[in-house]
């Protein structure tokens, strides 16, 4: 097939990682050629300070090195500015006539520094600070000039401070706010900072308006001249006022621009669907952003939409900063400035550089600024983010989450009191767990190791004693073996891993275990009869193991499964008859009205999963409810097929590639009287539109033109989890086999309670696909023991006697 043109204008980070994304899930769908306007291949611009600092070269800021885009084959022109682009013919233009078709075009040229529009801006001397010139420039001015101004006390202009300082400049910060960073932090920590690099060297003049910049003779800058008429030296000026997008180019070509180029939640522009935009060039619902891990989030929300998969949404980005200003750490989130309707909770030691500020409104943290110490504030930013209510810790809530319950009982190491969840590096979006798995699966003991495989640690360096804890905890001394293991719960030593090979390996005598009390007294249980927390867990997995052969008891299910409806907190049931993929007939629906008048049910509601759902049925009303309605248990009380929900498809749907609501019924029946780790969910959706949600199911599939394709690991619960691209398959009945292999897998080694997601994220989606994808024989083996162990099940509504359901529970106890 004959691959499409994608032409890349810009090659900075926001740009490059959108086609590292687009290479990772589809290789093989574009030609790619790229033009950056410098003539570096793709660096770590944030990497820069140190540079200008001596502590860095360049090539060693280098994110994706010349080979890297040879061996993707990337057409580069580096060099080369591009001027035009003519939207009718498709053809990108450079200022030296370098000319590139395109199919689809992204736009990914950043920002430009802001120059005050004062008089002697354009003096030789006066430079901005935002790429690799204006940083050799710098340091080929430190070798020869004495004093140096920089206007501007944001993050950039305080870093460039240092480094000229570092040079042996003697230098003064023009800032016109009253304190430093004030967008990262308050006025407290604000001269908290002053101070600090005060003593280090720096001069400060704070409220000070620049009126002019004087030139000698020979058009060079000499000095600074303020509004209140006071000048001060200046051999060097670094304008380092703030960024605006770079939208020349677009404005250009005519695209809607309004504080940046105009892109929708797919990241595709308004004007020209085949035009993307990301990075600080963009401007997604009023806003541009300027930090990295927004444009990275962006990056791969876009690449998912030039693969044509047609599911992603960029939707915002709630931002947090964690910064190393010349050595002292900040960190800062939401609304840390409060207001009459908070409450403030504040910590300060100026002796000992410590400052914290945690804002609280309706019992719920919505704002911190650290200063001096930010090991807390990953943790500060999942509360915010969350929306927690923080009563039942707020006492504790300043002393950070090792003083929080038990966390930390590991020690005063951070990172191992850290859930493998927990964000570590914010710039790149990585968390603790890719961390460790890489250290272990890969050997890697160093930290350029951890951030070449991983990328944490590689863009702002905030995260770096972060991300050397997990390096000692993870690959050093003590911990050089496996992790500690978690025991299942108080009543045993053994881990969730130990009791299921326990279940499958086969006894001395060549039996096996098939009931809770045999694994008790196997693995030497020290509570004899268990507890609430290990009863269910056994049980499921001697189920799942031995199918047809285990024991299954009852009374080691929740109420919820005991009882076959879904208890509310006023001690009445709901009943969801399970609709299969979603589509009902009249008849139905009038059992359904018949039943809901005659046991006087108060509520009837449709259900997210397009079912309808009957609450407030009383226990003693169940089997007879059950029996009149007549359809098929949703099982929407237990840990087992929920729901797989559906469009309309192509036999309706005007957009429709595929029968999504036949696909959903076969789905479903093939499935829905299976139990699982956990509830799962499925959807159906049949075209990239993507209206039946797929894309946040434990499973979900799409249809496209040539088949359809599977989402697996999805979850649109408390934290939304997108489902992750697994496989492309033509037929309905690779999508019933794929589909019930990865289900089967996940019923085999997946723990009591953990969703696919987190299961997925524990065992890697690379060991899903070997045992799946790679090995045929393998996935037809999982598909047969599902379908084995489905056979024959019994529907708990109606064959009391074989699903054992004990019906005197329904029974109203007599009044004494």
């Amino acid at each position: 097939m004959k691959k499409m043109k994608l032409v890349m204008v810009g090659n900075g980070m926001a740009g490059v990682r959108t086609i590292e994304e687009l290479l990772k899930i589809a290789p093989d769908l574009y030609d790619i050629t790229v033009f950056g306007a410098e003539p570096h291949p793709n660096y770590n611009r944030i990497l820069l300070s140190p540079v200008l600092a001596g502590e860095q070269t360049v090539d060693e800021i280098i994110l994706n090195p010349l080979s890297w885009y040879e061996e993707n084959r990337i057409t580069l022109h580096l060099g080369k500015k591009v001027v035009k682009v003519d939207r009718t013919r498709r053809l990108v233009i450079a200022e030296d006539g370098t000319t590139a078709e395109y199919d689809r075009l992204l736009m990914a040229t950043g920002s430009n520094p802001f120059i005050l529009p004062v008089p002697g801006k354009e003096l030789d001397g006066v430079i901005a600070y935002r790429d690799i010139a204006d940083t050799n420039t710098m340091i080929e001015a430190a070798q020869k000039y004495q004093h140096a101004v920089v206007i501007g006390g944001g993050l950039l202009g305080l870093e460039a401070a240092n480094g000229l300082m570092l040079r042996g400049m003697q230098v003064s910060v023009v800032h016109i706010m009253p304190w430093l960073m004030e967008r990262q932090l308050d006025g407290a920590a604000g001269k908290l900072l002053q101070k600090s690099l005060e003593a280090r060297g720096l001069k400060f003049l704070i409220g000070a308006q620049t009126q002019s910049l004087i030139g000698d003779k020979s058009g060079r800058v000499m000095a600074v001249q303020f509004k209140d008429g006071t000048e001060i030296p200046a051999d060097l000026v670094v304008m380092a006022a703030g960024i605006r997008p770079n939208t020349e180019l677009a404005e250009t070509m005519g695209l809607h621009c309004n504080r940046g180029i105009v892109v929708n939640d797919t990241l595709q522009t308004t004007t020209d669907p085949r035009i993307y935009a990301v990075g600080e060039c963009a401007a997604h619902r009023g806003i541009a952003y300027g930090l990295v891990a927004p444009l990275f989030e962006q990056g791969k929300v876009c690449a998912t939409h030039l693969a044509e998969f047609g599911i992603g949404r960029y939707v915002g980005s709630q931002t947090s900063t964690k910064l190393k200003v010349t050595g002292i750490d900040l960190f800062s989130a939401g609304d840390f400035m409060g207001g009459p309707d908070c409450e403030e909770i504040v910590m300060s030691d100026p002796f000992g550089g410590v400052y914290k500020k945690l804002v609280i409104r309706n019992d719920q943290l919505v704002g911190a600024c650290l200063y001096g110490d930010t090991v807390d504030g990953s943790w500060y930013f999942k509360l915010l983010r969350d929306g927690r209510k923080v009563s039942d810790i707020r006492d504790k809530l300043l002393l950070g989450e090792s003083n929080i319950g038990d966390v930390g009982h590991e020690g005063h190491n951070k990172a191992a009191a850290m859930a493998d969840s927990d964000e570590v590096c914010g710039c790149n979006g990585v968390n603790k767990g890719t961390i460790c798995k890489a250290i272990k699966d890969k050997g890697l003991f160093t930290l350029d190791e951890v951030r070449k495989q991983t990328k944490a640690s590689a863009s702002c360096g905030s995260c770096t004693g972060l991300v050397e804890q997990l390096l000692m905890f993870t690959a050093g001394g003590d911990y050089s073996a496996a992790p500690k293991k978690k025991p299942m719960c108080g009543c045993t030593d053994s881990s969730h891993a130990e009791v299921r090979e326990a279940i499958r390996k086969p006894l001395p005598d060549g039996g096996k275990l098939l009931t809770i009390q045999g694994v008790y007294k196997t693995l030497g249980w020290r509570t004899p009869n268990g507890c609430s927390s290990c009863r269910p867990a056994i049980n499921y997995y001697l189920l799942s193991t031995w199918p047809k052969e285990a024991q299954d008891d009852p009374q080691s299910r929740f109420i919820n499964e005991r009882s076959h409806a879904n208890i509310q907190k006023d001690g009445t049931y709901s009943v969801i008859p399970r609709m299969w993929g979603g589509e009902t007939t009249a008849d139905e629906l009038r059992r359904i009205a018949d039943v809901v008048d005659k046991y006087k049910i108060p509520t009837v509601k449709v259900t997210g999963g397009q079912r309808i759902d009957l609450l407030g049925v009383k226990k003693e009303d169940l089997v007879n409810v059950w029996k009149d309605i007549g359809m098929p248990s949703g099982h929407a009380y237990a840990k087992a097929l929920r729901t797989v929900k559906t469009c309309v498809g192509s036999e309706w749907c005007r957009f429709g590639t595929q029968d999504s609501t036949q696909m959903g019924k076969d789905l479903e029946r093939a499935l829905w009287r299976m139990y699982a780790p956990h509830k799962v969910k499925l959807a159906v959706s049949g075209c990239p539109r993507n209206c039946a949600e797929a894309g946040i199911k434990d499973v979900g599939v799409i249809g496209v033109d040539s088949g359809w394709e599977i989402y697996v690991a999805g979850n649109g619960g408390i934290k939304t989890e997108v489902a992750e691209f697994f496989v492309k398959v033509k037929t309905a009945e690779e999508v019933l086999e794929y589909s019930g292999a990865f289900l089967q897998l996940y019923r085999e080694e997946g723990w009591y309670l953990e969703r696919t997601c987190h299961w997925v994220g524990r065992v890697g989606l690379d060991v899903v696909k070997a045992k799946i994808l790679d090995d045929a024989a393998n996935r037809k083996a999982l598909w047969e023991r599902l379908k084995f162990s489905l056979e024959g099940e019994p529907d708990p509504w109606f064959d009391f006697d074989k699903a054992k359901v004990d019906v005197r529970q329904f029974e109203p106890v007599a009044s004494a």
